[in-house]
């Protein structure tokens, strides 16, 4: 639980300020589907460090987990249409 809680955490929050940041029109009607949607690219990350470095807790590797969820949050908010 430890290994996926960073993405956990991420996930949320992303998904939640997303909530707020994007406009009404952009945002997703479910919010559980992009904090899912963080989650799973979230573990990608993860588990492509560990595979890369061959350890966890890299800071790359979570500043990389920070880019990646952001980045769909953007797309699952369809950002480039604001």
């Amino acid at each position: 639980m430890g290994f996926i809680a960073p993405a956990l955490v991420v996930a949320a929050l992303v998904a939640l300020a997303g909530r707020v940041v994007l406009s009404r029109n952009n945002r997703p009607q479910r919010w559980w589907i992009p904090l899912f949607l963080n989650f799973l690219v979230g573990v990608a990350v993860l588990v492509g460090g560990l595979f890369v470095f061959g350890r966890d807790g890299k800071m790359l590797t979570y500043g990389v987990l920070v880019v990646a969820v952001a980045t769909t949050q953007w797309l699952s908010g369809r950002g480039w249409r604001t």
